[in-house]
């Protein structure tokens, strides 16, 4: 089939937001009358989830300190739910288990799941959560945890598997995916609207562009002409920070441990939550029995049939450069430099063994091979949903993208002419406007 040149709608990127606001912008216009899936085009200059998404710990959750975020998550984990065989989603849930210097965030995470009917069960106390705890796994054995969150929906999907499911879904709506193709800049016309998309294989007419490029966002950013750096308000004090970086880059450590999947049923025999565990006590070797850090740290785990084994990750770093020198490409595994190490492996894996005891001395069964990745932040951490130039959508996840499925489904009802509420939190003008989304005491900067 020969190459477009044009197209009504544009999506860049085939990744977990790119495909998802197709698929249902195909819907949305052929049930507005305005159009079908043939009017839409995705581009991708390696192919279907070969990005950030690929490579996603597929984990899917409501647990967010944040109102607006927890409202967000509600949303997508029902589009999840709405065709869990072609997204290949497990609906498992997951817990959040923490310490008593998060204990009150997670009592409002509750409260207010609570709230919005999100159907979940908190367990307070050292003693009781202990017990909960052993009555899902009898090896439990984490201390100091105060507080169990266990959120009844959610869990998590296999990364590229759903992809390609939803690939198809939009596809039958007549979507085209062409994959092999870098955009390269953008055409405007003098009233600033994009009129063409520039990629290596020629240029597009287009009414209107969505970017879903995950951590190439800054380069798109910057292809828009949007700013480097921005000004934030304090919405307490008034006080104005000047000239922050719009975007900070974190290195992601997840990893997979080499066991049967099955190592991690649940008494009864079942596939378990995610498990999510903060904590602050100390954590030692599980090969030595020195002290690896006396600090808050995080790790989350499930056993997962994609990656063959106990999937998992740790709390994320930041990538102690100016993002205009980080290198995104290659991406993930075939980086020479954002990928983990021993380090990671021994942290994690210690860290498994001291919540369960079915993981001591596992560690020589840790997969020894390339994982990782980095992730595009804002300055808050949070998304930013917003129109630009008048007819180009950015979806810039702040790397909280693989479970936010429901997303795309937003972002085509405001392409196709609708208003929904729920994106109006991660506007751009959040900033300005001093309209930050709270902050936690999670050690992970997307809780």
């Amino acid at each position: 089939m020969a190459f477009p040149k044009s197209s009504p709608y544009v999506i860049i990127g085939a990744g977990i937001h790119g495909l998802s606001t197709a698929y249902h912008l195909a819907l949305e216009l052929k049930q507005r009358g305005k159009g079908s899936g043939e009017d839409i085009i995705i581009l991708d200059k390696s192919g279907i989830s070969a990005g950030a998404t690929g490579i996603a710990c597929g984990v899917i959750r409501n647990n967010y300190f944040q109102p607006a975020m927890r409202e967000l998550m509600a949303h997508s984990v029902k589009v999840w739910e709405s065709d869990p065989n072609a997204y290949s989603y497990h609906p498992v849930g997951y817990m959040q288990i923490s310490p008593e210097s998060m204990h009150s965030d997670v009592a409002s995470i509750y409260q207010q799941q609570q709230a919005i009917g999100y159907d979940s069960k908190f367990i307070e106390g050292e003693k009781d959560c202990a017990q909960y705890m052993k009555n899902i796994f009898h090896d439990w054995q984490a201390q100091g945890i105060t507080s169990v969150l266990h959120e009844i929906p959610g869990g998590y999907a296999n990364n590229t598997k759903a992809m390609y499911g939803l690939a198809g879904k939009a596809e039958a709506e007549g979507v085209r995916i062409i994959t092999g193709v870098t955009v390269t800049g953008f055409d405007e016309a003098t009233d600033g609207a994009i009129t063409k998309v520039k990629t290596d294989k020629g240029d597009i007419e287009t009414d209107y562009v969505v970017v879903g490029a995950g951590p190439w966002v800054k380069s798109f950013w910057e292809m828009l002409d949007l700013p480097k750096q921005i000004d934030i308000k304090n919405a307490k004090s008034g006080v104005i920070t000047k000239d922050v970086p719009m975007w900070v880059y974190w290195s992601l450590q997840e990893g997979t441990l080499g066991v049967d999947p099955d190592l991690q049923v649940t008494n009864d025999g079942k596939m378990p939550p995610v498990i999510h565990v903060d904590s602050n006590a100390p954590l030692y070797s599980d090969v030595d029995g020195s002290l690896i850090t006396d600090e808050m740290w995080g790790i989350y785990y499930k056993p997962d049939y994609h990656f063959g084994g106990i999937q998992g990750g740790a709390a994320p770093f930041i990538v102690d450069k100016p993002a205009d020198k980080v290198q995104v490409d290659p991406y993930g595994p075939e980086s020479p430099e954002f990928i983990v190490g021993p380090d990671f492996a021994h942290m994690w894996v210690s860290a498994l063994a001291h919540c369960q005891k079915r993981f001591e001395g596992t560690i020589p069964k840790y997969k020894d091979e390339a994982s990782g990745g980095i992730g595009c932040f804002t300055p808050d951490s949070f998304p930013v949903f917003d129109t630009f130039r008048k007819n180009c959508f950015v979806v810039a996840d702040s790397n909280h993208g693989y479970k936010m499925l429901g997303v795309g489904k937003l972002v085509a009802e405001q392409v196709a002419g609708g208003k929904p509420s729920l994106l109006e939190p991660f506007r751009f003008s959040r900033f300005a406007e001093g309209k930050l989304h709270p902050t936690s005491n999670s050690p992970f900067p997307w809780s």
